[in-house]
């Protein structure tokens, strides 16, 4: 009997990875903005990963990294919590974006590492991504980090950004392998950064008065 065929999509043109997408929007006038609106189209469920991918630069500034990458996570979250496939933004949010020189440098920065991950960073596993309790998990990991990062806790940027951007390249480059060990890696951080130390709790209550 013929074992059944492993869960993919049908071939079809390669995609471009988080490095090409990276270099290609990067490319142009310097002081243009990059309109998420126009990042995002074409992208598919792609999309939530380059929506993560664009939110790392602002993440690893305090005080800034609550105003813009902690909520822009949330909304991404909350979205695959229940199973959109698609990210929506809101349009005062589709019409901005990072400048291009951001971009660029953020390109500078990752692109000897993007490079190296590239030999073992590729499409497998796509249950752990199409799944909807995978999708949901996924989708619950990032509301909690989008809290953490709203949260004036010291020292803890940097690791929520390299968090983001383990999640960031899972769901751009379809490697489902690549997301379990992002969910892995959620998982430690929010049990010593949050409930640890009391900040998930008191996000939380501060989030559930605000709404009631």
């Amino acid at each position: 009997m013929t074992p059944p065929a492993e869960h993919r999509r049908p071939a079809g043109p390669q995609e471009p990875g988080a490095r090409a997408l990276l270099a290609h929007f990067a490319e142009g006038d310097p002081a243009e903005t990059i309109h998420l609106d126009e990042v995002l189209a074409d992208l598919e469920e792609r999309a939530f990963g380059m929506v993560l991918f664009l939110s790392i630069p602002t993440a690893f500034i305090p005080g800034v990294a609550g105003v813009i990458s902690g909520p822009l996570v949330m909304l991404v979250g909350v979205q695959l919590l229940f199973g959109r496939n698609e990210p929506w933004l809101p349009a005062f949010i589709g019409r901005r974006g990072p400048h291009r020189l951001a971009m660029v440098k953020f390109r500078d920065k990752l692109d000897p590492w993007l490079a190296r991950l590239e030999r073992v960073v590729k499409p497998r596993a796509h249950l752990l991504l199409d799944h909807p309790v995978a999708s949901a998990f996924t989708g619950l990991n990032l509301i909690v980090l989008g809290l953490l990062l709203s949260l004036p806790i010291p020292f803890t940027n940097v690791v929520f950004a390299l968090l983001l951007l383990l999640f960031a390249l899972g769901l751009l480059e379809r490697d489902g392998r690549l997301l379990a060990v992002a969910w892995t890696a959620s998982v430690s951080a929010i049990a010593v950064f949050g409930v640890l130390s009391g900040s998930l709790a008191s996000a939380a209550k501060h989030w559930f008065d605000m709404a009631f």
